[in-house]
């Protein structure tokens, strides 16, 4: 039931981006039509172009980091063994929970101030561009927790471990394990 749920709720993150990049995409060829064709364009289609490209940033970072798909020292990990390898697993997932801490505290401390500030021709609290730093960081670093634990109990995978040295898998064996 959990999964399930977990799952939908990255299904839902991969419309949201389709949306985000399709809604970013007509924007920026809608103006450029109307520049080349009339010499005007929509303003406000451009501000929310580049809000639609930060959330779509800072989405598909979550999306990415659920997939293991974020750069990594894969080389240096290669050559060690499976202790090695889970050590160095742990030590990274400490790191990314640190690192989106960090990124947590910031946006919530910069989020009053971004609320009281309006984008110039939307209108739109400046908030909620930059608030999803807090979406991210709470994301990852649950994402990150969950890994960190069954590491701690001995229930990560050797799929996974091997994922995080690098080592390429069969789409099939990639998608049973995001399942």
């Amino acid at each position: 039931m959990v999964r399930a749920a977990i799952n939908l709720f990255y299904r839902l993150l991969d419309v949201l981006l389709c949306v985000l990049i399709g809604g970013m995409a007509l924007m920026v060829f809608v103006n450029v039509v109307l520049r080349y064709a009339m010499n005007s364009g929509i303003p406000v289609t451009e501000e929310l172009s580049r809000f639609f490209f930060v959330w779509l940033t800072f989405i598909g970072a979550v999306v990415a980091h659920r997939h293991n798909l974020h750069m990594g020292m894969e080389t240096f990990v290669a050559m060690l063994g499976r202790k090695g390898r889970m050590l160095a697993m742990g030590l990274s997932d400490l790191l990314i929970i640190g690192c989106s801490a960090v990124l947590f505290i910031g946006t919530w401390k910069q989020l009053p101030i971004n609320m009281s500030m309006s984008a110039p021709v939307s209108g739109i609290p400046m908030g909620w561009v930059y608030g999803t730093g807090l979406f991210t960081a709470t994301c990852i670093i649950l994402i990150t927790l969950e890994r960190f634990l069954r590491l701690l109990t001995g229930k990560v995978s050797d799929a996974e471990i091997a994922a995080f040295a690098g080592e390429r898998h069969s789409v099939e064996e990639l998608s049973e394990r995001a399942l």
